[in-house]
């Protein structure tokens, strides 16, 4: 018998998560996403290989449509029907992971908190760390179709807005500094000596931010995330005051998210995201951007375009 009340840390391990497979509370998310660039289709090779009882969220279609800009958060609405298709309730603990080993996984982890549900983990190292411990994957062909459900489950979402940032309130943020903005993305788009993967984005960052690139958050061979204490060096030696408030962008809300489960991770437990991030502030109009070399000690590595 499981223990509803009792929380899962934010991180886990291969070993962890496959000593519960069979619990009946736990759910497995495999919300694995990838730039058009990479050639590769997240849908298909969830068919083709995932954890056992694994169910497929859809980074792109789990997001609000009527919006131009990439994977923004949906309505409260919207996020709840999508949630009770994928047979999900309130009540379960769920542990997310992608093919990369922590990537986007950290933005569907950040999308659930957001709409009120912390009963949420990330597999670290994800689908690579599980294969490479040796424990087995499932294909769709077969048989495992544990990621559909035939019993309506009733998912109930509450937007959090105090772990979410528009254009607005990062436009008052500007005017009256009162929260800390930290930007995930290499140092060379930060700065603005490489260009956008977006056509149309100016080059650069926003007025007063800090840049950690996300990657430096991560073990460059496995993907997985560095202990705490890296994390607090590497987060103090950008000149981030951790007793402060903090808002995490990025290139569109992806590996900002990245920032927060690794500020999550040594206790900053309230870091929001500024869900359009530079593809929003970036488009061509009045939003002042700044430029210009900042020091790093960048690992920027196999991801170093990413957005």
């Amino acid at each position: 018998m499981t223990d509803n009340n009792k929380s899962i840390p934010a991180l886990v391990t291969p070993d962890w998560l496959a000593k519960k497979l069979t619990n009946e509370d736990l759910c497995i998310i495999d919300a694995s996403w990838y730039l058009p660039t990479e050639n590769r289709n997240p849908h298909a090779e969830f068919h083709s290989e995932h954890i056992p009882g694994a169910r497929f969220f859809d980074v792109d279609a789990v997001s609000d449509q009527t919006n131009e800009l990439p994977h923004m958060v949906p309505s409260e609405c919207e996020f709840s029907s999508a949630m009770t298709k994928l047979g999900l309730t309130n009540d379960m603990k769920i542990v997310i992971y992608d093919g990369h080993g922590l990537m986007s996984a950290a933005r569907v982890w950040w999308t659930f908190r957001t709409f009120g549900h912390h009963q949420v983990s990330v597999l670290n190292g994800g689908l690579p760390a599980w294969k490479s411990q040796g424990h087995e994957t499932l294909s769709h062909s077969a048989g495992d179709s544990s990621h559909q459900t035939t019993v309506q489950q009733t998912f109930k979402a509450r937007l959090d807005i105090k772990l979410i940032r528009s254009l607005e309130q990062m436009k008052s943020n500007l005017d009256s500094p009162l929260e800390q903005v930290v930007d995930a993305r290499p140092p060379a788009r930060f700065n603005g000596t490489a260009p956008e993967p977006r056509q149309g984005l100016r080059r650069g960052h926003i007025p007063g931010s800090c840049n950690v690139p996300f990657v430096e958050l991560l073990d460059p061979a496995t993907y997985k995330m560095l202990s705490p204490e890296q994390i607090t060096t590497r987060f103090i030696q950008a000149g981030i005051d951790l007793e402060c408030p903090i808002i995490a962008t990025c290139g569109s809300g992806i590996t900002a998210s990245v920032l927060a489960l690794a500020l999550y991770t040594i206790g900053r437990t309230s870091v929001a995201v500024y869900d359009g991030s530079w593809a929003e502030w970036g488009e061509p109009g009045d939003n002042p951007v700044a430029t210009g070399l900042i020091s790093s000690s960048s690992n920027i590595s196999r991801l170093d375009s990413y957005i």
